[in-house]
């Protein structure tokens, strides 16, 4: 408030001193009017002063506009005058024209103004809440100044205004609501307004993504046209970007939630490419970061992996080295796609191998990889897209050791082309790397170097390659080639900086010379080398050759660390010897230093991707910033090392070594042995399904030969019967006989079963009549005692039924017993009357006609047995279901009986209580009468007679009740 005042006094006097004026009346009427009317058009009117005199209104206005929203928010039009004049009192944006002398002061002021009012709003919480509390409201008068006024808020101070928002119940619900709401300008202001919420605010981010953010976000892309949209696409895509940047949680749930599947569509371009306005360029921009946020090499390994597989698998790869590969598309967005695929590809194998089989649209078709590389050595491309050809080339060979054998085997004499027709990638990297431009040496000299990184075996292929020089000359390796180049320096003229060609040959030799003695062998082999190494490094040069100087010293220390001591005049201990005497051994530790020392060492060494703002500043690759660290310290331990202790350090190498190749022996035999524990596992499984084979086909053949013996046996049976046929006749009688015993027997069990049924009716009229009787003495209570008796041998009657019905139950269990051992019979009979039936002779087909019908008839007599067990046991049903009738109805009249004796007992109490008070009342009576007598009244014997006859019908009635 006082900066607010000293600004105030700082202003001339004259007419703003009546607009002060006019806005003090204002603010009066605002505070102490009563009609709701006088406060709008107050209210109206400081809105319309708020823009030009933006400083009077806010510093008198301020305290009584927060009222007006606190106190009369049934007024949707007030509540919006006073939204509207905050806004212009806290915003910045200044719609007005302002003087080119005022401009920048103006400019400053104002940004001043809107902080220090903003201060002022937040400086109690609650008005921060009251705000969000009117974005409920769904009138649009009410809503978009609200939204408007947050995002101002939030604009000028963020991280004040976001702790207020997450400390407040359901403060970011209320604000995801706002892309659901049918008017676009709401819903468009809320998107920027969720942009400066989720700004550097991880908390609010993660609230914000799980509020369903993504799947909301993603719908209005779709619904706008994707990469064809307008600023809505724009915005939606920075917020996304706001969400997803840095925040490992929120990268895992957009991954998880498949919505990398649905940002293919964003990149179908198709084949029209003319229409690229500079807004589809912005959105496709904007869309490529967005992927390459979801795979950037700063996040976990783990999570970068895991989009990587995504995008290939949905095809997004797919997608992009379409775009990579088309014709007609704008320079930047080619660029942006080239660094996004680096990064896709980087690191994840599947994907390498992918992009290694894209192939360009030319004829005949060419590798992609060919066709980037063509750009990056071509000196008239673009800087930043040669850069981002690097760059992909880098990330393609970032641990792919397979990728890295593929291109120096482009280099080897076998496999170049003869014919010359087509170019390959190891032709186009040693033309930039003797190119006279250099930037592409420096290009081609870092290609080549991650085509050697951390693979020992390349490293040795390498060094068979031979270049041809000039006609009539010998071929020259390309170690060789690179020292003389080296070794002239300055002499050949080239284009570009004076050291980017000496900074890149070295970093090739540092790299290809590390951790390959084989390598170290061929260097020092060339008797120039070592002193050309020495004079650099001991001359006193200017600033931009320290550098060079640096390097130079790291690539002898590496000649002297990974030294194996074959040459006999550049042993280890020679080459020390030669430094210290020389250079010295300080001076070359202090040249040494000058690499790490450099100012654009650790801006290479920050990040993978070599983004340089010019190509002067190309100087380190960020894998060789790796090795300068890994090799410096190490370096310098050698160079101060004794000759004994570089023996004593050999011996520990070799021991080392044998213990490593004993390892390496073990681990190789382990390996072997896992394979053939595999193969052996195969083979097992193989022979357990083999084997499951094997017994079903056991099972079906014994089956099939048991089938066999029964016909055997069958035939060998009629044959039998065919020799022996009046034999066959008799038993065939015999037979018949014996089933007519049985059917006669089953008859008499029949009417055994039809005369227990009888019983069983006759028993059960008994039972009704006894249930009647009960009924009946239930109606009479004075038979009580009769119907009492009467109950045990109802119930005696009852378990006598039971066990009747126990025994019907057991006999008949026995009768279906028999039945079904006549029907195997007669199932027995049926298959020896097929028997007789297929003896072919005229007499046996007419006793097998016989034994037919008389087959049939018994079928049909055990048939109609079958019907009759089922009448009998569907009558058996009845029967108990009408004894468990009757059971239930003795235990009703039993509960009524109680009830009623319960009730006699009560009666008789209740007379034998009354019996003994009209004894005791006539006991007193009778007192009465004599003391009267005694007193000398006359007492009528009348009444004494009287009262005795009462008495007398009393005790009558008392044992009339009492035999009752």
């Amino acid at each position: 408030m006082n900066f607010l005042r000293g600004v105030m006094g700082g202003q001339s006097a004259g007419p703003q001193h009546t607009e002060a004026e006019t806005i003090q009346k204002l603010c009066d009427r605002v505070a102490s009017s009563t009609l709701l009317d006088d406060r709008r058009n107050a209210v109206r009117a400081l809105k319309s002063l708020s823009k030009k005199y933006r400083l009077e209104v806010g510093i008198q206005a301020m305290e009584h506009l927060i009222h007006v929203l606190q106190m009369d928010r049934s007024d949707s039009e007030i509540i919006a005058y006073a939204l509207d004049t905050l806004y212009n009192i806290i915003s910045n944006d200044e719609e007005e024209e302002v003087d080119d002398v005022e401009e920048e002061n103006s400019a400053r002021q104002t940004e001043d103004l809107g902080s220090q009012f903003t201060e002022i709003f937040i400086k109690q919480p609650e008005n921060v809440t009251l705000l969000l509390s009117l974005l409920e409201e769904f009138d649009f008068h009410v809503r978009w100044p609200g939204v408007r006024l947050l995002t101002s808020l939030l604009k000028q101070l963020g991280p004040p205004v976001q702790q207020i928002i997450l400390v407040s119940p359901m403060g970011v619900s209320r604000l995801m609501d706002l892309l659901a709401d049918s008017r676009e300008i709401i819903r468009n202001d809320g998107v920027l307004l969720l942009q400066a919420l989720t700004r550097s605010n991880g908390a609010i981010q993660k609230i914000v993504a799980f509020e369903n953010a993504f799947e909301r976000l993603l719908d209005i892309i779709t619904d706008e046209g994707n990469s064809d949209g307008g600023i809505v696409v724009e915005d939606c895509l920075i917020l996304l970007q706001n969400l997803l940047k840095n925040n490992n949680s929120n990268q895992n749930f957009f991954k998880e939630g498949s919505y990398i599947q649905r940002m293919k569509p964003w990149f179908e371009v198709g084949d029209e490419n003319s229409g690229w306005s500079a807004q589809k360029v912005t959105n496709l921009h904007l869309m490529l970061q967005l992927v390459r946020v979801l795979v950037s090499p700063t996040n976990p390994p783990g999570a970068t992996s895991s989009c990587q597989k995504a995008m290939f698998q949905c095809g997004l790869l797919q997608q992009l080295c379409t775009i990579l590969m088309a014709t007609g598309i704008p320079a930047d967005i080619l660029t942006e796609t080239i660094n996004t695929v680096s990064e896709v590809i980087r690191g994840y194998q599947v994907n390498q191998d992918y992009f290694a089989s894209v192939n360009a649209p030319s004829n005949p078709p060419r590798p992609a990889i060919v066709v980037l590389l063509m750009s990056m050595v071509n000196e008239r491309q673009p800087f930043v897209l040669r850069c981002a050809v690097l760059y992909c080339f880098q990330c393609f060979l970032y641990k792919n050791q397979k990728g890295q054998g593929e291109i120096v085997a482009t280099l080897l004499p076998s496999t170049i082309d003869a014919t010359g027709n087509s170019v390959s990638a190891g032709q186009l990297l040693c033309g930039g790397l003797f190119s006279p431009d250099s930037l592409s040496n420096w290009c081609a000299a870092v290609a080549l170097a991650h085509a050697l990184q951390g693979n020992a075996t390349q490293k040795e292929q390498l060094l068979r390659v031979q270049l041809a020089t000039s006609i009539g000359n010998p071929p020259v390796s390309l170690l060789q080639q690179c020292t003389n180049i080296l070794s002239q320096g300055d002499k050949i003229d080239r284009r570009g900086s004076k050291i980017q060609t000496r900074v890149g040959l070295l970093m090739l030799l540092c790299t290809w010379l590390s951790s390959c003695p084989i390598a170290v062998t061929h260097f020092l082999h060339n008797s120039a080398n070592v002193p050309f190494l020495t004079g650099q490094i001991a001359e006193n040069l200017g600033e931009e050759e320290q550098l060079v100087q640096g390097l130079c010293a790291l690539l002898l220390g590496i000649s002297i660390y990974f030294n194996d001591n074959s040459l006999e005049n550049y042993m280890k201990e020679k080459l020390k010897q030669l430094i210290e005497k020389r250079i010295g051994k300080e001076n070359f530790i202090e040249k040494l230093g000058f690499i790490s020392k450099h100012e654009l060492y650790s801006r290479a060494s920050q990040k993978p991707q070599p983004n340089f703002p010019s190509p002067e500043y190309m100087i380190f690759d960020h894998e060789f910033t790796k090795l300068v660290k890994e090799l410096e310290g190490v370096i310098t331990k050698a160079i101060y090392k004794s000759s004994e202790e570089d023996k004593k350090e050999e011996e520990v190498k070799k021991t080392l070594e044998q213990h490593d190749n004993i390892v390496t022996h073990y681990k190789n035999m382990i390996r072997e042995q896992d394979l053939q524990l595999e193969e052996l596992k195969q083979q097992v499984s193989t022979l357990k399904c083999q084997n499951e084979q094997l017994q079903t086909a056991v099972t079906q053949q014994a089956s099939q030969i048991q089938q066999h013996k029964d016909q055997y046996n069958l035939l060998k049976v009629q044959l039998g019967k065919d020799s022996h046929h009046q034999g066959s006749h008799s038993d065939g009688a015999q037979v018949n006989g014996v089933q007519l015993e049985e059917v006669s027997r089953l008859r008499e069990e029949v009417e055994e079963l039809r005369s227990h049924q009888g019983l069983l009716e006759s028993q059960l009229a008994e039972k009704d009549s006894l249930i009647a009787t009960l009924k009946s003495s239930q109606a009479s209570p004075v038979n009580e005692q009769a119907s009492v008796t009467t109950s045990p041998r109802e119930s005696e009657q009852v378990v006598e039924l039971k066990q009747e019905l126990t025994a019907l139950k057991s006999q008949l269990n026995s009768q279906s017993l028999e039945i079904t051992r006549l029907q195997a019979e007669n199932h027995e009979l049926l298959q020896r009357a097929e028997a007789l039936a297929k003896s072919g002779e005229s007499e046996a087909a007419a006793k097998t006609a016989d034994a037919e019908g008389r087959l049939s008839a018994l079928l049909q007599e055990t048939k109609e047995l079958k019907n009759e067990i089922k009448a009998l046991s569907e009558e058996k049903t009845a029967i108990k279901k009408q004894l468990d009738s009757s059971n239930s109805t003795i235990a009703i009249l039993q509960t009524e009986k109680d009830k009623l004796d319960l009730e006699v007992t009560d009666s008789k109490k209740e007379q034998d209580d009354l019996l003994v008070l009209l004894a005791d009342q006539d006991q007193k009576i009778l007192s009465l009468k004599s003391k009267l007598k005694n007193l000398g009244h006359p007492v009528e014997e009348e009444d004494e007679s009287g009262d005795q006859e009462d008495d007398d019908d009393e005790m009558d009635d008392g044992d009339k009740d009492q035999d009752i």
